[in-house]
């Protein structure tokens, strides 16, 4: 099987851009930064609101990574979701629970542009402070 192949298999035949963001936060469950790399474009741009931008595939899965160790629980949850071509707005709730505590339920808007099947930016909106008072 070649690489091209095995990224197809690894993100379940997801083609559109509504499926492929689909399939990229389910695999948010797993707490495996491996199971996140055949949704993003190599060349991808990640920002979290407040922080610097995160540049290319491998920076950002070591960020995702450094989450889930840290994590005893991760659970993202889609609420609403808005497609215009290869943008994809989602309301979300990101389920995070540090060991020993409850899983907070942190509110957050994450825009994502899909190109060729595979996500090139993704930002992500949340209270960082608020969202501190919950963990």
């Amino acid at each position: 099987m070649d690489e091209t192949t095995a990224v197809e298999d690894a993100r379940d035949g997801a083609t559109t851009p509504s499926q492929v963001v689909t399939g990229f936060v389910a695999a948010f469950g797993t707490r495996e930064a491996a199971r996140l790399a055949p949704y993003l474009h190599e060349d991808i741009e990640f920002q979290a609101y407040g922080d610097a931008p995160v540049h290319g595939r491998d920076a950002v899965l070591a960020i995702w990574a450094g989450v889930f160790a840290s994590m005893a629980a991760v659970e993202f949850r889609t609420l609403n979701r808005a497609t215009n071509g290869d943008l994809v707005i989602e309301e979300q709730v990101h389920g995070l629970g540090l060991p020993g505590r409850p899983v907070a339920p942190i509110r957050n808007m994450a825009v994502y542009r899909v190109q060729h099947g595979r996500i090139i930016e993704w930002r992500d909106y949340t209270n960082p402070e608020y969202a501190r008072t919950l963990m």
